[in-house]
C-alpha cells in the first residue's frame, strides 16, 4: 500500500556535515600527546568521587567500547589505566571553533539547519558559488574546515535529510557518502535499522520481536501496518524505508531565541546553587536581549539530570520584556516544576528567550521636577 505515502522529491541537494568526535577532536588539536590515548572529554571520576558522564570519546577510546552518555567510571574499567585520559569540556572553546565551521558554511548559503555545534544540515539547491555539483561543494566545505581548523569532518550528500544523515555516519571518520536518488532505496535495503535516525532503542526492539532488522525487512512491510502499530512514527518509517523525507532545512541564520546553558561537572544537588545560576542567566539573557533590542514573550528552562533524562519546560511571559528580575521570577517558577531533579543530580541546566519580537520604543528615565 505504497500509494498511503506522499511523493517523493529528490530534486534537492542536501549535504549532511558531522564533525568526527568533535569535542575530543578538538582537545588533541591543542595538545598532539593526547592523539595516542584513548581520551575521554568528561570529569575523572578518580577525582569526583565516581561521578562523571562521558561527554564524548575519541576513536581509540571507542575501540575499548566507550562512548557518549556512559558514565566514566564504567569507561575506567573498559580501558587499561596506562592508556586512558581524560580533559574536562571546555564548551566554550568549543562554541568559538563550531562558529568558525559555521562560518566556512555560509560562504556556500544561507540555508544551514545547526542541529549541534559540530553537525548541521546545509539545502545547496541553490547556492552563493553556482557550482552544480553538491559533492563538488561538500568536498570544498570538508578541506577549508581542516585547513581552517586542523579538524576533520564527515558528510552525506543526497536528496533529503534523512538519507544524507545516514551518509554522514556511514564512513566515520573523514567520510564521504554520496546516496543518489536511483541508489537510495537499495542502500536503505542493505542497512539494519540500527542506523536508521530516529528509530530509538524501544521501537528497536519492538522490530526485532516482529522479525524485522534491515532496511528491507522494512520495505516489504505493509505501510497501513506500520502505521497502526506505530502511529505517527510508522508513517515515519515507512517513509523513510522509502527513500522519502519532504521535511526542509530550516535555516537557522534568523535569531530566534537566545540562551545560554552549562554542564556541571560535579552535578547540581543544592538548590541554592541551581538559582543562583539561573540569576545569573537571567542578568546574562536580559543583558543581550537588551543589545540586540529584543524583547522576549517566552521563557523555556532545560534541565537534565546525571542519568541523562533531559525535560524542558516552558512558559508564556505576562508581558514582552527584556528585564532580568522578571526573566529570573518567571525562571524560578519553572524550576519549581523540575526541580525533583536535584535528587539525581543536575548536570546540565539551561535557560532561553523565544519567541522575540524588536522593541519599537527606547526607555529613558526623565526627571519630572527638574527645572532649568
Amino acid at each position: 500500500m505504497k500509494e498511503l505515502l506522499p511523493r517523493n522529491n529528490t530534486k534537492r541537494k542536501i549535504i549532511h556535515l558531522d564533525m568526527d568526535a568533535f569535542y575530543a577532536s578538538v582537545e588533541m588539536r591543542d595538545n598532539p600527546a593526547l592523539a595516542k590515548k584513548a581520551l575521554i572529554v568528561g570529569q575523572d571520576p578518580r577525582k569526583a568521587n565516581g561521578h562523571g558522564v562521558v561527554a564524548t570519546a575519541n576513536y581509540v577510546a571507542r575501540q575499548y567500547g566507550v562512548h557518549s552518555a556512559m558514565p566514566t567510571m564504567k569507561a575506567l574499567r573498559l580501558v587499561p589505566k596506562d592508556k586512558i585520559a581524560f580533559v574536562r569540556p571546555n564548551f566554550e572553546k568549543y562554541r568559538a571553533v563550531s562558529a568558525q565551521i559555521h562560518e566556512l558554511m555560509y560562504e556556500l548559503t544561507d540555508v544551514v539547519e545547526s542541529v549541534a555545534l559540530d553537525e548541521a544540515y546545509l539545502d545547496v539547491t541553490k547556492n552563493k558559488l553556482g557550482v552544480y555539483s553538491a559533492v563538488t561543494l561538500a568536498t570544498r566545505l570538508q578541506e577549508k574546515i581542516f585547513k581552517k581548523t586542523g579538524l576533520t569532518s564527515s558528510f552525506g550528500v543526497s536528496y533529503n535529510k534523512f538519507l544524507a544523515k545516514m551518509g554522514s555516519e556511514f564512513a566515520k571518520p573523514f567520510g564521504r557518502t554520496i546516496i543518489l536518488p536511483e541508489e537510495a532505496e537499495d542502500f536503505l535495503a542493505q542497512q539494519p535499522i540500527e542506523a536508521f535516525p530516529g528509530i530509538g532503542k524501544k521501537t528497536q526492539e519492538q522490530l526485532h520481536s516482529m522479525g524485522i532488522f534491515t532496511g528491507a525487512d522494512l520495505q516489504n512491510l505493509d505501510v497501513k501496518f506500520l502505521i497502526e502499530r506505530f502511529k505517527r512514527m510508522g508513517y515515519f518509517i515507512a517513509q523513510h524505508a522509502q527513500g522519502i523525507d519532504l521535511r526542509p532545512v530550516n535555516s537557522t541564520r534568523q535569531r530566534k531565541s537566545i540562551g545560554t546553558e552549562r554542564t556541571f561537572e560535579p552535578n547540581i544537588f543544592d538548590e541554592n546553587i541551581a538559582l543562583t545560576t539561573l540569576r545569573k542567566y537571567s542578568e546574562n539573557l536580559s543583558k543581550k536581549l537588551k543589545e540586540k533590542n529584543f524583547l522576549a514573550q517566552t521563557l523555556v528552562i532545560k534541565v537534565r539530570n546525571n542519568n541523562f533524562e533531559t525535560v524542558t519546560k516552558r512558559s508564556k511571559l505576562t508581558k514582552p520584556t527584556n528585564d532580568a528580575i522578571e526573566i529570573f521570577q518567571t525562571a524560578k517558577e519553572l524550576f519549581k516544576s523540575v526541580d525533583n531533579f536535584l535528587t539525581q543530580g543536575i548536570r546540565l541546566l539551561g535557560l532561553s528567550t523565544t519567541d522575540l519580537q524588536t522593541n519599537q520604543y527606547e526607555e529613558i528615565s526623565l526627571d519630572l521636577f527638574t527645572t532649568e
